[in-house]
């Protein structure tokens, strides 16, 4: 109803869509995973990331996922976390509207220069994932004594 408000033609967008995962298989970029649900504002899980002067902190919404089962390595600055979500379904049942999907999940992120790939810790709680990077020693900000000559 909305689309028509506006002007915009759900076919139109639907065609968009397909040019761009015909782009994207013709750049060689990584497919779509069609189990995992799909968003055009993001990609599952949402991230939060935010930083301090001593650590970049990485938040991972990735509820229903087996903390045991996700992956998590850093390279040339890049944090990569994987992992898979399974949903069980009930065949017998109906479902009118989901938006709970299994699949497996892959995430790349670009850290800051000054991050230390060796001092990298990471929790889960609640449904959280909590990654932690340390910033290098020498890249934090340090007080310089000024002194007085005679």
């Amino acid at each position: 109803m909305f689309q028509t408000i506006a002007g915009f033609n759900r076919g139109r967008l639907e065609d968009f869509r397909r040019i761009e995962e015909q782009l994207d298989e013709l750049l060689g970029a990584w497919p779509r995973a069609r189990e995992i649900r799909y968003s055009d504002f993001g990609a599952f899980p949402p991230m939060n990331i935010g930083g301090t002067a001593d650590s970049v902190d990485i938040y991972v919404f990735a509820a229903g996922v087996d903390p045991a089962k996700l992956e998590i390595s850093i390279q040339k600055n890049l944090l990569t976390i994987s992992g898979e979500r399974v949903v069980q379904r009930n065949d017998a049942r109906q479902y009118y509207r989901q938006e709970r999907f299994s699949g497996a999940f892959r995430r790349v992120v670009s850290l800051p220069d000054d991050v230390d790939p060796e001092r990298v810790e990471a929790s889960y709680r609640d449904g959280i994932l909590h990654v932690v990077v340390q910033r290098r020693e020498s890249s934090k900000p340090r007080q310089i004594e000024v002194k007085t000559t005679r």
